[in-house]
């Protein structure tokens, strides 16, 4: 989700510059900075922005400086002015003496410049440019944050390959083999049929059941081959909006059957698999958050 654009513009005796930056973000969040007198096209334009962005923290700037030689204008914020004055009279009142005129009018914000435009007609002008450019900005950093995201998904591709092949090793393990199972199993039902007093035959089944359940993961390993096969059509997939949340929960998924497989085995080689199978799964977690 992280992408860059910059467009620059001129119209009316007016030159500007869009700058709309990315970076990775659970939602989606804008934050515009736009000049004094501007605010009002500030709505047409998150509306556009929210129509193509999913998430990411976006900051979209816009910076307008005069072409010709006319003096720049300024408006007086008379709300701010108006507190300093009350916060200078209460001063006063405490012995203090009043705040200078030159003071008051230095505080950042009483005095802001601001865009001067001869005519209604001008300014219709200029903010139609200005919309057209940002649509312009969007368009690339749209551009931007879909080359950032073909990188990522042959990043992940390479997760999901490692995550595969940990699995098939996982089968490979001789604890995981029926065989294996039985002879395990074995084992605990002479140490039950050893007990004295005899376990009954009700406790003997219970046992024998938790004992299966707890020692067999292909079922774990067949989730697994699920999952990556559900990751690899979410990559590969042609409509992007929305991916970064499935592959979140596809993540988590992937981190279940792991913590399970952990737990479940009994062999030290089996464990090591289980454990690689994190690391890899952590990363391929830390990667989905940056898709949209």
């Amino acid at each position: 989700m992280t992408g860059f654009a910059r467009v620059d513009g001129r119209a009316v005796g007016k030159s500007w510059i869009w700058e709309l930056k990315s970076v990775n973000g659970r939602g989606l969040e804008l934050r515009f900075r736009l000049p004094p007198g501007f605010d009002g096209i500030e709505a047409e334009m998150r509306a556009l922005a929210q129509s193509r962005l999913v998430r990411g923290n976006v900051t979209l700037n816009l910076q307008i400086a005069e072409t010709t030689d006319a003096a720049p204008a300024y408006r007086l914020n008379e709300t701010l002015l108006d507190q300093l004055l009350a916060l200078g009279a209460r001063l006063e009142d405490r012995g203090i003496g009043a705040p200078r005129l030159d003071g008051l009018l230095a505080v950042r914000g009483v005095v802001e410049p601001m865009a001067t435009l001869e005519d209604e007609g001008a300014r219709k002008t200029l903010e139609a440019a200005l919309k057209q450019n940002f649509a312009q900005a969007l368009d690339r950093l749209v551009e931007s944050r879909a080359a950032e995201g073909t990188k990522l998904a042959a990043l992940m591709t390479t997760q999901l390959d490692e995550i595969a092949t940990l699995a098939g090793r996982a089968r490979e393990v001789e604890a995981v083999r029926p065989e294996a199972l039985r002879r395990r199993l074995r084992q605990q039902l002479d140490d039950l049929l050893a007990l004295s007093p005899p376990v009954s035959e009700d406790r003997l089944a219970q046992e024998l059941a938790i004992h299966v359940t707890r020692l067999d993961v292909r079922e774990e390993l067949d989730r697994l081959n699920a999952h990556i096969e559900a990751t690899r059509a979410l990559i590969g997939g042609g409509d992007s909006r929305g991916v970064g949340r499935k592959l979140d929960f596809l993540a988590q998924e992937f981190n279940r059957e792991a913590n399970t497989l952990c737990s479940k085995a009994f062999d030290a080689g089996l464990t090591a698999i289980g454990l690689d199978l994190k690391l890899v799964i952590d990363r391929l977690r830390e990667q989905a958050q940056n898709i949209e």
